[in-house]
């Protein structure tokens, strides 16, 4: 008994001293703390973010997609601003890059940009038109997206486990529009735009990689130019498809809570970007998968229970493939980049390597 009890107090003692890798002196169980809190916040923004928009974008009296997505653009180009102003004021407390507009950077961004606003637009569009409960599935391609054009564009092939994985989702999102299409609810202009929206989130991933030495690898700085940018592309899109006299009709226009609702849209679009980087800090981009594929599964739980929908078995079981296919293809990747990474050294057999950031998109 003595000896259990023994046993019992240095488990204890190694949770309250014990140090890890998070920082000198800093206890497993403070650090255990800190990734719980983390992984919480990056589920709160994701998922009110993902209510949020579909509560501005399922407004009947303002048919403006485009409109607020242009304004969740500004707001975060206001938000880079007020970053960079308060990095310089208080350099100790905010660290945030420091840089100005330059036009030819502008340019070089500018492809990407044009990828980017058909990306957020089409998400959008596919959230309004689907609906929080469906929206994982709707958007469930992009992964099949990453390995298409990763072997058409880049000439890369993928590993059969790979394909396997990417067939359970395909398999998820067949089986899903059928079950949604039963019960009456299926918009097939949603499937639509959710299917272009995976196409462009893989196309996005492409062309980052491609744009990122103009930016000098600074992922705020390439946020800033993409917004900007989309920013001014938005505008005639806004004129050509008769958006302003929709926004110039509403009802609403002058209302406080309206813009308050539209600028916290933007809040937490520009926040999300924060909360995934330090996820994957505090974690690893393999546990950040994870944590974004449960997420996704805990959103549509929420969705279906806010709406008091009933769900057949065969629609959860969409929702299992999909969510199930994704992360199995983020672990089959994670684990073939480790294996290429590891050298064939006896050596170096027990070193650790970090899994590589997996190509597959993190759905809002």
């Amino acid at each position: 008994m003595n000896r259990i009890q023994l046993k019992r107090s240095n488990i204890l003692k190694m949770a309250f001293t014990a140090t890890d890798h998070g920082g000198p002196g800093e206890t497993f169980l403070l650090r255990s703390m800190k990734i719980a809190g983390v992984v919480a916040v990056y589920w709160f923004i994701s998922i009110t973010m993902v209510f949020l928009n579909n509560n501005l974008l399922d407004n009947r009296d303002l048919d403006a997609p485009l409109f607020i997505t242009f304004y969740q653009c500004l707001v975060t180009v206001g938000l880079c601003w007020i970053m960079q102003l308060l990095s310089n004021w208080c350099p100790g407390v905010i660290d945030f890059p420091s840089f100005k507009f330059d036009l030819k950077t502008s340019r070089e961004v500018l492809p990407l940009s044009i990828v980017f606003i058909s990306m957020i637009t089409f998400n959008n569009l596919c959230l309004k038109y689907l609906g929080v409960a469906f929206y994982t599935v709707g958007r469930s391609l992009s992964t099949v997206f990453n390995v298409l054009l990763s072997y058409v564009i880049l000439k890369q092939t993928t590993s059969v486990k790979a394909l396997m994985c990417c067939g359970v989702i395909l398999g998820g999102f067949w089986l899903g529009v059928d079950q949604e299409g039963l019960e009456g609810s299926l918009s097939w202009l949603g499937v639509f735009f959710g299917v272009l929206a995976s196409a462009c989130v893989s196309l996005n991933a492409i062309f980052t990689k491609k744009v990122m030495p103009a930016v000098e690898g600074n992922i705020w700085k390439l946020s800033f130019y993409n917004n900007v940018n989309a920013c001014v592309l938005f505008v005639p899109l806004i004129l050509i498809f008769g958006e302003l006299g929709h926004v110039a009709s509403f009802s609403r226009l002058l209302d406080p809570t309206f813009w308050g609702m539209m600028t916290l849209g933007g809040v937490f679009g520009f926040a999300i970007g924060y909360v995934t980087g330090l996820q994957i800090k505090f974690t690893s981009p393999l546990t950040h998968n994870v944590s974004g594929t449960a997420k996704a599964c805990a959103q549509t739980v929420i969705a279906v229970v806010y709406n008091s929908s009933t769900k057949s078995l065969l629609w959860w079981t969409s929702n299992l493939m999909v969510l199930g296919g994704s992360s199995a293809y983020t672990w089959v990747k994670s684990m073939e980049m480790k294996k290429v990474q590891q050298e064939p050294k006896d050596g170096d057999k027990e070193k650790l390597i970090p899994p590589g950031v997996n190509e597959s998109d993190n759905a809002v």
